[in-house]
């Protein structure tokens, strides 16, 4: 079963990210792309009706994972498997530094 991510640019939602079984997917919400003043999330990733696709996780995505004692800590306290790249997204990226943020779509009631 596909793992699904809400991404938000500040605090609206900006697109949806999918981890499937060719790799993932990332496309802007159309509500998102109507908005005037919307803005890209990334420069590798610019604001598009198409989606985007790759074998492994987007760059610009893997780059948001903690690393050094921020990522120890969320392996061991919550158990994070470190080779799971779409695992620590989801769990360890929802109140970043930057402007992005994910949370895991089957949380979506408790966001």
């Amino acid at each position: 079963m596909a793992r699904q991510a809400k991404i938000y640019f500040q605090s609206q939602l900006a697109g949806v990210l999918v981890e499937g079984d060719d790799g993932y997917t990332f496309h802007y919400t159309d509500e998102y792309l109507k908005n005037t003043s919307s803005k890209a999330i990334s420069l590798t990733l610019p604001l598009s009706e198409s989606a985007y696709h790759s074998k492994v996780l987007f760059s610009f995505f893997d780059g948001l994972i903690p690393e050094g004692w921020l990522l120890e800590i969320g392996e061991k306290h919550w158990k994070l498997n470190p080779r799971d790249r779409f695992e620590l997204l989801i769990n360890l990226c929802r109140d970043t530094i930057g402007a992005v943020s994910v949370y895991p779509i089957e949380l979506e009631n408790h966001a």
